[in-house]
């Protein structure tokens, strides 16, 4: 056999193994660019969210603010109450004090106990004014203040539940 057709078979086998080769580097890169397509969406995808999650973060930042704010009014709210409640015991408290004292000296009688009736009785007004205008016994303008002031917002309390 000549050297020129075995020169000429060696070429045509490595020109079938290069088509060959050339061939499955052609299917990668056709992968490749379908990978590449998938990458790209997948970056602006995850653009659009870190974009969204920016948002979120500055919305959640601003609903923490009004929360925040929200909570200092309710605990100034809550002080406020707090010293509100320790007043009004404070003036239950003399109200009782002087309420106890009349009854002591005979100026007002007991209230009388009905079922399921919260109202006061119907002259309680005037027993508290005669109550009032009697002199306690240690006649002090402080304990008289103390005393009307104590029947004045008595009053108010009871007005307001009716």
């Amino acid at each position: 056999m000549p050297i020129s057709l075995m020169l000429d078979l060696l070429l045509a086998v490595l020109l079938v193994i290069t088509i060959g080769y050339a061939m499955s580097l052609n299917k990668r890169l056709g992968m490749l660019r379908q990978d590449k397509e998938d990458l790209e969406k997948l970056a602006s995808t995850f653009a659009n969210a870190t974009l969204r999650a920016e948002e979120g973060v500055g919305k959640l930042k601003n609903t923490a603010e009004q929360l925040q704010q929200r909570v200092d009014k309710a605990q100034s709210l809550r002080d406020d109450l707090v010293f509100l409640i320790d007043r009004g015991g404070s003036a239950a408290d003399r109200l009782e004090d002087t309420v106890r004292t009349a009854r002591k000296h005979g100026d007002i009688s007991p209230r009388p106990q009905t079922e399921g009736a919260e109202k006061p009785p119907e002259n309680f007004e005037a027993q508290s004014a005669k109550a009032s205008a009697q002199p306690t016994q240690d006649n002090s303008s402080e304990a008289d203040d103390t005393r009307a002031e104590a029947e004045r917002e008595l009053l108010k309390a009871l007005q307001a539940a009716r």
